[in-house]
């Protein structure tokens, strides 16, 4: 199997479990705190691509010197840390189908950056397919939704959740940069990961919560490991797809998730599902299907 088509592959296999992720999480976060949720899976998350990094000896002295720790600092405190926080917090207050779509504005954000700082080249049919996709998001945005016990404040949720999307394209683009200079996948994985979960357990401690982590049930802590259990094979196979492809075109193939999610949050939530959420689904998959067809063309030397 080439690099194109492995990429490829992997990129709709985490479009798939980000599509069960939300729902899930949702269900997860509306009875934990959703810092202390996201500080715990990341912790455990790091430490395991940790572990994978030393396995297959990418773990070296030479990680962290020069440039790497600054770019790896970034990606650490922007992806793995502050986008994980807001992104749940909104997640708390608007419904999971809202806060799929929302959060599938990444492409728009990463090919803007990957254009300017990584010079990928984006073809006409991307742009056609890019916007088949987010008139299929614009539609479902703007479908409004009222308040209920399940999401109480959706204008401030989708608003949390978009200011998420944009701090993950911007550590997504740097991660592209560290991996096309060579960097391991499971290094950049790792660093996002404990990085981010240490900022946000000083957080918990600053805000004197951290004792609720002492305190879960054992059905907390369950969905906390199913929860964490998701994000690794997320995380695996995001990573490892954008080393192979352009970046621009794997964060458009993830705007296949929010149709997974949507219909998840109809059976679990019972969401409101009007028919321009319908028809903006089916403008999604057949961008998502344009785009798939789309070669990455990469700039030696960044």
């Amino acid at each position: 199997m080439d690099k194109e088509t492995k990429g490829t592959l992997l990129a709709f296999a985490t479009a798939l479990i980000s599509g069960i992720a939300i729902p899930v999480n949702k269900l997860f976060v509306l009875n934990m705190d959703p810092t202390l949720f996201t500080a715990a899976r990341g912790l455990i998350v790091g430490m395991v691509f940790l572990v994978i990094a030393w396995r297959t000896g990418k773990l070296n002295k030479q990680v962290a010197k020069g440039y790497k720790s600054i770019y790896f600092l970034f990606i650490g405190l922007l992806g793995g840390g502050l986008a994980f926080l807001f992104y749940f917090h909104g997640l708390q207050l608007t419904t999971a189908s809202h806060g799929a779509f929302l959060h599938k504005t990444l492409p728009l954000f990463t090919t803007i950056l990957a254009i300017i700082f990584l010079k990928e080249k984006v073809r006409s049919k991307q742009l056609l397919a890019l916007g088949l996709m987010f008139l299929g998001i614009f539609s479902i945005y703007f479908s409004g939704i009222r308040p209920t016990s399940l999401w109480s404040d959706p204008s401030l949720g989708d608003l949390l959740i978009i200011f998420a999307t944009i701090l993950w394209a911007i550590e997504n683009v740097i991660s592209k940069k560290v991996m096309v200079k060579g960097e391991s996948n499971f290094i950049v994985s790792a660093a996002r990961m404990l990085i981010g979960s240490l900022l946000l357990f000083w957080i918990l401690v600053f805000s004197q919560t951290l004792d609720a982590l002492f305190v879960l049930s054992f059905n907390q802590v369950l969905s906390l490991l199913v929860s964490t259990g998701i994000l690794f094979g997320y995380v695996y196979c995001w990573y490892y797809s954008i080393k192979l492809i352009n970046v621009s075109k794997a964060a458009a193939i993830l705007l296949l998730s929010p149709v997974i999610s949507m219909i998840l949050g109809i059976v679990i939530f019972k969401e409101p599902a009007p028919m321009n959420q319908l028809m903006g689904s089916i403008a999604i998959l057949f961008g998502a299907y344009l785009i798939s067809k789309v070669k990455s063309e990469f700039v030696e030397g960044m």
